[in-house]
């Protein structure tokens, strides 16, 4: 296709962004214009990406719409392309966006224009991370989603929201600055940052442990992992509704896909050595943030600490190296999206009306707000993994592909299954269930029609590929399995030249 159909899915929400920019609103009234374009922006890029998932071939694990172009003459090209792998996230990051400016329209009181500038050019920067196949081009578009989501966080977050920001992004930029020297050494070592080229020679197994640990160390804050997961809790508490929904949705699905796509790809022989140490942080982010997560009393920061436990289980699949388990981590990563998203908007939707986010302060909401009552219960079932949901499919693939690979492991991470359906069942018990204690509740309403109509569009997904997940499991299926191929081809190559 000589249409640069990912450039402009890519770039389409910064010129949004611009438009928006431009716009004049009377003041201590809404900016209608701004909010017009931005929701404008954000479909026409959704029906995009659909149209190009549309026109993927599944059948092939080939990188598809390929663009290039001399960036830095000589030194780095500007290369986009996507394969089985990126095409889902890019799906969910389109699908995400205009949910989180719709929801935002009413809850954010000051700033919209500039708060609606920040969610499309965040958009820009997380599409270009999945579309990138340069190193130097990812890093730019990796390291940049900090920016806007900083602002979003510092400018728009609760009382502690300086203090918040700060440690998001001092976290995440320290861990990335070790990426960004192994990247430099590839390309004194390789003489290029291009992937697919990386692909074809390999890098020097002496020097993969060294450069896996430079990813890794950038890959596991942005997860998070434990022990480096503490920037998260801080930051979904404090950030606004939309900034959350985008943080557990997509910049955490970064990371991720970061393992599959380089250190997978780029250093199989130290991702063999190393397997064990991820299987052991991921095993304590299951079973130690599912206990803490049993002793929250804010319903923002319970689900956050669900969200590093159910990120546990994304990077033991991820490092099962097995179909099932890859399958399963990518299926877990798009789950985990939809329905992070819908329970922070969840929490948003009551937080507006009685202005806490304190499990104590609620209880009895099945009679004041029963439609509330039943969407939240959906997404609820979604998050503890029960079958007919999507949470379901992810966590037995990545259960089966442990078990073929340590029978312990998946044992240990068994036991999150039923941790994250306790605490996840006794948020639900104590906010729906009950006797009304705070009689401030009775005066709450129930879901608007605007509000219903964003939940049951996130529903609807998680309900779907719960019962019928063959669609998403095609899209991946050939780029996974050519993955492990060449994954257990650079394995054995080694093990040849050192006989």
């Amino acid at each position: 296709m000589s249409f640069p159909i990912l450039s402009s899915i890519t770039f389409l929400p910064l010129i949004g962004a611009f438009f928006v920019f431009l716009t004049r609103g009377e003041k201590g009234e809404k900016n209608y214009g701004a909010i017009n374009i931005s929701i404008f922006t954000s479909f026409v890029n959704f029906f995009i990406t659909l149209f190009l998932w549309y026109s993927f071939d599944n059948t092939t694990s080939n990188f598809q719409f390929v663009e290039e172009i001399n960036w830095i003459s000589g030194f780095i090209k500007f290369k986009f392309g996507i394969d089985g792998i990126s095409i889902l996230f890019i799906l969910l990051t389109a699908f995400i966006t205009p949910i989180c400016i719709i929801s935002c329209i009413n809850s954010i009181k000051t700033r919209l224009k500039e708060f609606l500038i920040a969610l499309l050019v965040l958009e820009t920067f997380m599409i270009g991370v999945f579309c990138s196949l340069d190193l130097v081009v990812f890093y730019l578009f990796f390291e940049a989603g900090l920016i806007p989501m900083f602002l979003i966080i510092g400018i728009w977050g609760g009382e502690r929201r300086v203090y918040s920001a700060f440690k998001f992004f001092l976290y995440t930029l320290l861990g990335s600055v070790l990426m960004l020297v192994a990247i430099i050494s590839i390309y004194w070592i390789t003489g290029t940052t291009d992937v697919e080229r990386l692909y074809e020679l390999g890098i020097q197994s002496e020097y993969q442990n060294l450069l896996w640990l430079a990813f890794f160390s950038s890959f596991a804050v942005k997860t998070p992992m434990w022990p480096v997961h503490t920037w998260l809790p801080d930051a979904h508490v404090e950030a606004p509704t939309a900034g959350s929904v985008l943080l557990a949705a997509i910049l955490l699905k970064m990371a991720g896909y970061g393992f599959i796509r380089f250190s997978l790809g780029l250093f199989p022989i130290a991702s063999e050595n190393f397997t064990m140490l991820v299987y052991i942080l991921s095993l304590i982010a299951i079973i130690y943030t599912s206990l803490v997560a049993l002793m929250q009393e804010d319903m923002k920061k319970l689900i956050a600490y669900s969200s590093v436990a159910h990120m546990g289980f994304v990077t033991l699949g991820i490092f099962t190296m097995t179909q099932q388990g890859i399958e399963g981590s990518i299926f877990q990563m798009i789950s985990h999206g939809l329905v992070s998203a819908a329970l922070f908007l969840s929490v948003g939707v009551v937080y507006d009306r009685h202005h806490t986010r304190l499990i104590n302060k609620y209880g009895g909401l099945v009679s004041i707000m029963p439609r509330y009552a039943i969407v939240f219960m959906v997404f609820t079932l979604g998050a503890l993994g029960l079958p007919g949901t999507t949470g379901f499919i992810g966590e037995f693939l990545i259960l089966m592909g442990a078990f073929e690979k340590n029978i312990l492991v998946a044992m240990i991470a068994s036991l999150g299954v039923i941790l994250g359906a306790a605490y996840m069942l006794w948020l639900f018990k104590r906010v729906v269930f009950g006797e009304i204690t705070n009689q401030d509740l009775n005066r709450m309403k129930d879901l608007k029609s605007f509000e219903i109509v964003i939940l049951t569009v996130l529903a609807i997904p998680i309900l779907f590929f719960g019962f019928y997940p063959e669609p998403l499991m095609n899209s991946i299926e050939a780029s996974v399995e050519n993955a492990l191929n060449m994954y257990n081809f650079d394995l054995i190559k080694n093990i040849a030249s050192k006989d």
